[in-house]
């Protein structure tokens, strides 16, 4: 595991993780025609830096996230959510400073998937990931400031909000706010034991 501020090559990462739920696994190729569904939903990428995709830059925006070893700093490790065998969403985890242990977390959910803990429950598994095997000592959540239902998992992962980046950068032809949360290694580990019991986080 990376610990402390020594600087270890990427490991390879035991493949799937689980919670309760939820199987998370690498992206395969066979993963386009749901990825290429999630990156075209207006809905879905709203408040994100992409337009929608068309089928085939879904195919080279796949490509990028099949990566399965841990990141190294600056990339990213994207993993494939399932529900009882269905596809449902994708969530990574970054690894933004080596030198800081600071990690920072994203996910995206299909439509049909939100609204039943499934964000909250696979995001509660990367932060684990981040704490437990990158050594993170702080992990972030970084957003539209408007993307209400994203903070509210951010909360619910025990994160604070920490900054309100006024107009911070020019998206899709628009100024937009950037919302920061953040928790801290003994912070997620007080918030572990909790969502523990309420089975949303991976199986010891």
């Amino acid at each position: 595991m990376l610990r402390g501020v020594e600087c270890q090559e990427p490991q390879t990462l035991q493949l799937p993780l689980r919670s309760s739920r939820l199987t998370l696994r690498a992206l395969t190729i066979d993963d386009l025609d749901e990825h290429a569904r999630l990156f075209r939903d207006p809905a879905v990428v709203q408040f994100l830096y992409e337009e929608p995709l068309d089928r085939a830059e879904a195919a080279v925006h796949l490509e990028r996230r099949l990566a399965v070893d841990l990141p190294d700093e600056g990339g990213w490790l994207n993993l494939a959510v399932e529900r009882d065998g269905t596809y449902v969403g994708e969530v990574g985890v970054s690894l933004v400073s080596r030198s800081h242990r600071h990690c920072e977390i994203g996910y995206m959910f299909l439509p049909e998937a939100q609204g039943h803990g499934f964000a909250t429950e696979a995001a509660a598994v990367m932060v684990d990931l981040a704490v437990e095997w990158m050594g993170a000592h702080r992990v972030t959540g970084r957003l539209d400031a408007r993307n209400a239902a994203s903070a509210a998992v951010l909360t619910r992962l025990g994160m604070r909000h920490e900054g309100h980046l006024r107009e911070n950068e020019f998206v899709k032809g628009e100024w937009t706010d950037e919302a920061i949360y953040a928790v801290t290694e003994d912070e997620w580990r007080v918030v572990r034991e909790r969502l523990l019991h309420s089975g949303e986080t991976p199986s010891p």
